[in-house]
């Protein structure tokens, strides 16, 4: 019997790669002469309008007489900034998370009775099934978390007796208990990974009722399960900053286009995660940390502005890290002159970079940030303005937290699916048509009987 593998690449497969090469490549001019808007985004950058949304909003430009200009970024969750919505939870001393799955979910701000009883459902809901952890989660581990999330997704699938139920109470409670489920999914992906591939000890905590999400990770994740207040409230910041951003960006739109269908949870959240999981998406700031890892190496002295924009400039000629030619964490699709989620979380991150003597770092972080756009504006002539975005600054957070990079990424699920779950709740109520842009053909056409005669020949 032939030996079984996914990773043999034959001949046979090289001699077809080569056809698939030559038979697939589309032409970029033919996108300019029948105006198809390469990823659904006009010659501006600005994305195609494919639907309408109530739970989130992101103002990027503001109109002066009668001109449109680009203006400090502004988001808002429900209609609520989300500046506001922190200053709130940060001024009471409490976490937040839980109240922003709240609002996007149901539209509106809970009364604090509300809020205990949400919290509540959640930790109730927070059970996996009976031999789901050994059975499913400690068996054939993945190194990529985020594969581990999706089967683990599609597993659950299986334990739900109303699983293809798309009613709205249905699909509100199957959501719930994803929200509340995926911190215990990831946490114990993790250490089951650790603990086959690199041997390290296993430890399974199981999630504290009284806790919060943000809290629950740091609990489950360390083997002393201890944490500083500090420590939860920044991941708790962060969670909140992550959990939307419109029903456009990919993971998201992929909730509408896949719920569209008339398809059950399971299968629309795992689709949404297999979006997320792409380095375009969700895995910036694992690629942010790995730049400065190198820029920490390669630069001498980190306080020489020029020494830090000329290997910035190598960075952005393909010459240095990567050779990609890109500054991670600096510039976005729809921000231009700032991401209001990366200046909310930078006031935090010093603190937490007093905590764990990491200012140095910081300074490092906050350097680069200024020179990045100045470097930029020099070498590229560019539409808009550059800022820092979010995962500028998220990965450094989750490294001084001392999360294992293959969490940083799940930790964007762990948030964004409160997004997702509003979006697909959203598609369902409002839409019964299901999602199909178009393609245009441009394959020329060829005869059957010719292509015989040509093979025989």
């Amino acid at each position: 019997m032939a030996e079984y593998s996914f990773s043999k690449i034959t001949p046979l497969i090289q001699t077809l790669t080569e056809k698939c090469h030559s038979n697939y490549v589309i032409d970029p001019e033919l996108y300019v002469k029948y105006d198809v808007k390469r990823g659904l985004r006009d010659i501006n950058g600005n994305g195609v309008v494919a639907g309408l949304t109530n739970i989130s909003t992101i103002k990027t430009t503001e109109t002066i007489g009668n001109k449109t200009v680009p203006c400090e970024g502004k988001l808002y969750y429900r209609g609520i900034d989300v500046e506001d919505i922190v200053d709130g939870f940060i001024k009471d001393k409490r976490f937040g998370f839980e109240e922003t799955i709240y609002i996007l979910l149901f539209g509106n701000m809970p009364t604090l009775e509300q809020l205990n009883d949400f919290k509540k459902l959640l930790a109730d809901f927070r059970v996996l099934p009976t031999t789901f952890t050994r059975d499913v989660i400690m068996k054939s581990p993945s190194d990529n978390m985020m594969n581990t999330l999706a089967k683990c997704v599609l597993a659950l699938y299986s334990y739900d007796d109303n699983a293809n139920d798309i009613s709205i109470p249905n699909v509100l409670r199957q959501c719930i208990e994803l929200i509340t489920l995926f911190p215990v999914l990831s946490v114990y992906g993790y250490q089951a990974y650790s603990y086959y591939k690199n041997g390290e000890s296993l430890f399974i905590h199981k999630p504290h009722p009284q806790l919060s999400i943000a809290e629950n990770i740091l609990y489950m994740l360390r083997a002393d399960s201890k944490y500083t207040e500090l420590e939860a409230r920044i991941l708790d910041l962060a969670l909140v900053l992550h959990a939307e951003h419109g029903g456009g960006n990919n993971s998201s739109f992929t909730v509408h286009v896949v719920s569209s269908s008339g398809t059950d949870t399971y299968s629309a959240i795992a689709a949404a995660l297999g979006s997320l999981k792409g380095p375009k998406h969700g895995g910036a700031n694992i690629k942010v940390c790995m730049m400065f890892d190198e820029i920490k190496e390669r630069v001498n002295d980190w306080d020489n502005e020029e020494e830090l924009k000329e290997y910035l400039r190598k960075i952005l000629h393909g010459e240095a890290f990567d050779k990609s030619g890109l500054i991670y964490g600096m510039g976005h699709a729809v921000y231009s002159i700032s991401d209001p989620r990366a200046q909310l979380f930078k006031s935090y991150v010093e603190k937490l970079s007093i905590e764990k003597a990491m200012e140095k770092e910081y300074k490092l972080y906050t350097s680069v940030e200024r020179l990045a756009r100045e470097v930029i504006m020099e070498e590229r002539r560019i539409y808009k303005g550059v800022c820092a975005n979010v995962d500028f600054y998220s990965g450094f957070v989750y490294r001084m937290l001392g999360l294992p990079y293959e969490l940083y990424t799940p930790l964007f699920a762990i948030a964004r699916i409160a997004g997702w779950s509003a979006h697909r709740i959203e598609e369902l109520i409002n839409s019964n048509k299901i999602i199909r842009p178009a393609y245009k053909s441009i394959a020329p056409k060829a005869s059957y009987t010719d292509l015989i005669e040509r093979i025989i020949e």
